[in-house]
């Protein structure tokens, strides 16, 4: 993601010391214990550390145990011993944080290294919000006073009424963690400046109550929402297989952990939560089950990326939902399924960071080939990726997909809702509209009902503003959809 760990703001002196303020690295809030092996420097001489929390001081050691919750748009405040002169420091950071949702193997969660250099001036004072963000911040947007601005171009093409078009708050996820604005006021802006009726949001970006969500904060987010005339399709949820320090959540326990979530989106009035395909399995399946009729909302199994079909624990979990049977446990599509091409705008960027030129050729012209995936592979293995785009160029094998539309079909059936993911706007031989289109035209013919959200994925490497990337996407997406959602 573009965000630095370090803002300009970050260095500041205290009585007999200094204080680092460092910004959450990740797209949802996570564990205080998830931090771990934090080391600094400045200077470029070590300097012991400790977090501040609640006016004690917690070393790196002792963060993984302590309970409580890093919240996205808060910054972890490290406090040194060290007094710094005024002026320009040169500042190094690194510590790791352990993703609970996500395995890396049988005994552990996903452990990702984060390090930052740049250097600070101490006292350095915080960038401020622009002047339209204080206007929205302070509730005096338009729509909030019952006039919401359309732009022509978004409500130019029209799409079948049994579909939803919505936007996903996750596409100013980088603005969230700058902290400007509250997330709840970018949640809102969406509907208040007029780019989507309706909207995706992320319980651990948008409540700082996560992952219970309280009825305070679920109650003003909705009502800000429909003075906006505005409303949730569905809520992303998060399952934390793992709690901290590293055990493996039992079935009751992950449970616990979905329920105050899918409370939370009954709640808002959402049609329902989604979680990853096949994280749930059987067991937790059928145990959410009551819940879900209780509360009346949908589980949404999201699939996306290079997940396949042909896939045994996929094709496992696809049979689970069809035996299940129940019109409360759906299927939502991630068009990052059904790529033609790779994103320009991508390929500049692994470019500048020294991949070599001919991998780059034949991810430009070939990147549907078996022959392309195993140069991927034997690139990542030999050594040839430097090291300044090593996560970046992770997308080849995980969030970049090589299916064809006609590879879903068994999906179709199941299917209450689609992410219209995209990159970026450079639609050169429909690389973005095509599979927009195509998936259109197969949800037509099952007499599909859901919602088709807009969710922007180039801001990992793309500082483009996300309210007018979001609108423009939404309008190519709106002028695909209509040739294919009216009856012929």
């Amino acid at each position: 993601m573009t965000l630095p760990l370090l803002l300009d703001d970050a260095l500041s002196a205290t009585v007999g010391g200094f204080s680092l303020r460092v910004s959450l690295p990740w797209i949802r809030s996570m564990p205080l214990a998830s931090v771990t092996r934090v080391m600094v420097a400045i200077d470029k001489e070590p300097v012991a550390v400790s977090a501040a929390l609640d006016g004690r001081a917690v070393t790196s050691a002792e963060l993984a145990t302590t309970p409580g919750w890093w919240f996205i748009q808060d910054r972890l405040e490290l406090r040194g011993e060290r007094t710094l002169a005024p002026g320009t420091h040169d500042v190094s950071l690194s510590f790791t944080l352990l993703v609970p949702y996500l395995q890396a193997g049988p005994t552990g969660p996903l452990t990702l290294p984060f390090h930052a250099e740049r250097p600070l001036v101490l006292g350095a004072p915080a960038s401020g919000a622009t002047a339209a963000e204080g206007r929205a911040s302070a509730g005096e947007s338009d729509a909030v006073a019952g006039v919401r601005p359309r732009s022509e171009e978004f409500a130019s093409a029209t799409v079948d009424d049994a579909w939803t078009v919505s936007a996903s708050a996750f596409n100013w996820t980088p603005k969230v963690i700058r902290a400007q604005r509250p997330a709840e006021d970018i949640a809102v802006g969406i509907v208040a400046e007029g780019i989507a009726e309706t909207i995706e949001i992320e319980a651990g970006q948008v409540w700082r109550s996560f992952p219970n969500p309280s009825d305070a904060e679920v109650d003003r987010l909705g009502e800000r929402l429909a003075a906006a005339r505005g409303a949730v399709t569905i809520v992303g949820a998060s399952l934390d297989d793992w709690a901290l320090p590293s055990r493996r959540r039992t079935q009751e326990e992950r449970l616990a952990f979905l329920v105050p979530q899918l409370r939370a989106a009954a709640r808002l009035g959402a049609r329902g939560v989604r979680v990853p395909f096949g994280q749930a399995g059987p067991e937790l399946l059928r145990l959410v089950q009551p819940v879900l009729e209780a509360l009346d909302v949908v589980l949404y199994e999201e699939i996306q990326g290079q997940q396949t079909l042909g896939v045994p624990a996929v094709s496992t979990n696809l049979e689970l939902i069809q035996q299940l049977d129940d019109p409360r446990i759906r299927t939502l599509i991630d068009i990052s399924m059904l790529m033609p091409s790779l994103p320009v705008s991508y390929l500049e960027e692994l470019r500048r960071g020294g991949v070599g030129e001919d991998l780059l050729v034949r991810l430009e012209h070939d990147w549907r080939a078996p022959e392309t995936h195993q140069a991927v592979v034997a690139s990542l293995r030999g050594g040839q990726v430097p090291p300044a785009v090593h996560t970046l160029f992770m997308n080849l094998l995980v969030r970049f997909g090589r299916s064809e539309v006609g590879d879903l079909e068994p999906l179709l059936p199941l299917t209450g809702g689609v992410h219209l993911k995209f990159w970026d706007l450079e639609d050169t031989d429909g690389r973005v509209s095509r599979p927009i289109s195509d998936i259109g035209a197969a949800l037509r013919r099952t007499g599909f009902t859901g919602t088709l959200t807009s969710e922007w994925g180039g801001h990992e490497w793309l500082d483009d503003d996300p309210a007018a990337t979001t609108r423009a996407h939404l309008a190519l997406a709106r002028r695909a959809l209509s040739t294919v959602s009216a009856p012929r």
